[in-house]
């Protein structure tokens, strides 16, 4: 059992057949019993890009209305989500500015900082990062987190 925080382009290969579908699948499958943790705007990261997909012809209107409708059934159940408050948007912008990450992207590695530093503090193991943006992936090995990219895979 490992402890995982997938940013939007890792976690969206889940509802969109895409290079490292199939590895995702492994992690996230219940009987994998990892612990999956999101950055709650992920929801709506996930559900711009599969509607973005339908805008470029890439995804069907019927499947991603399927995958959609997954993604909210699992978005309130299945992962476990940390929150946006005012510690991470003031690490979020130091973030921004010490790596010149997005917007969003610093938020994301932020909740992950968060939630890694949550979970070694009650001696939980360190999660592992899990994110496709290879420029998200090298700040957040510079901050000290396990990262793979399911490109890889």
């Amino acid at each position: 059992m490992s402890a995982l925080f997938f940013d939007s382009s890792g976690l969206v290969k889940r509802y969109a057949q895409e290079t490292g579908t199939n590895w995702i699948f492994s992690l996230v499958r219940r009987s994998a019993k990892n612990r999956l943790y999101l950055a709650r705007i992920t929801g709506v990261e996930v559900i711009a890009a599969l509607t973005k997909r339908v805008r470029v012809g890439t995804l069907s209107q019927n499947a991603a209305a399927k995958a959609i409708n997954r993604f909210e059934r699992e978005f309130a159940n299945r992962y476990l989500l940390v929150e946006v408050s005012a510690p991470i948007i003031k690490t979020a912008m130091a973030l921004a500015k010490n790596h010149t990450l997005r917007g969003y992207d610093a938020v994301q590695l932020a909740c992950a900082l968060q939630a890694n530093t949550d979970r070694t503090a009650v001696g939980g193991t360190p999660l592992t990062f899990i994110s496709a943006d290879v420029h998200l992936n090298t700040a957040a090995t510079a901050e000290g987190l396990t990262v793979d990219n399911p490109n890889n895979h």
